[in-house]
């Protein structure tokens, strides 16, 4: 979590973060066609770059993280922008002591986190309490890639993204069905002087039980 921490004050100064979390949220209210009366839950929000460009969507939004350097540089924003319908909070659920509310929410997202936790087959659970029936989860991540992207993260030991058809598989032995599933963003990172893209997936998947 050190990593997150001493990038959070730097992290809203890349273009190229909020040209993403832009796309991911235009495909995610294309799709879902969400009203004020829902609440949404972003898993690993960062400095919440994504929930930003979803807030006038919601009734409100809770953001979690946890990195509590990203937590203050979001505490300050909301604080700066007087945003209303926020609630960061800083939590890891699988811990076993995190409070989780049961059927609290109609939408869960989460952009570039869930290659970073390990089991899966945890944290699907988990977000299939939080959700209502017929909500909605949508996972934003790499696509299966060859373990480069993380060559300059120390440390590293989550997934190099997804094959989405395992996913898709896994996530309907959780009670999910994916009802959308496009690749809607290029990340670019540049290695010895050229350019690589790694397609970045969203997934939105519905709770059917």
């Amino acid at each position: 979590m050190t990593h997150f921490n001493i990038q959070a004050k730097e992290w809203d100064n890349d273009p190229k973060k909020r040209e993403r979390a832009i796309t991911i949220a235009k495909e995610i209210t294309g799709f879902i066609q969400p009203d004020k009366t829902m609440n949404a839950f972003e898993f690993g929000c960062g400095t919440g770059l994504l929930s930003y460009q979803l807030k006038d969507f919601f009734k409100t939004i809770t953001l979690a993280d946890t990195s509590d350097g990203m937590i203050k540089v979001l505490q300050e924003k909301i604080a700066n922008e007087n945003i209303n319908n926020f609630k960061p909070v800083l939590i890891d659920l699988l811990e076993e002591n995190a409070v989780i509310n049961s059927n609290e929410f109609d939408v869960i997202y989460t952009l570039m986190t869930l290659h970073h936790i390990l089991e899966i087959d945890k944290i699907l659970p988990i977000f299939h309490t939080m959700l209502k029936t017929g909500g909605y989860l949508c996972v934003a991540d790499l696509v299966k890639e060859d373990g480069s992207f993380h060559t300059n993260v120390p440390g590293f030991d989550g997934h190099n993204g997804f094959d989405r058809e395992k996913l898709s598989a896994v996530l309907s032995n959780h009670g999910f069905k994916v009802v959308y599933n496009e690749t809607p963003f290029d990340i670019e990172k540049e290695f010895d002087g050229k350019v690589r893209k790694y397609p970045l997936f969203l997934m939105i998947c519905k709770k059917i039980n």
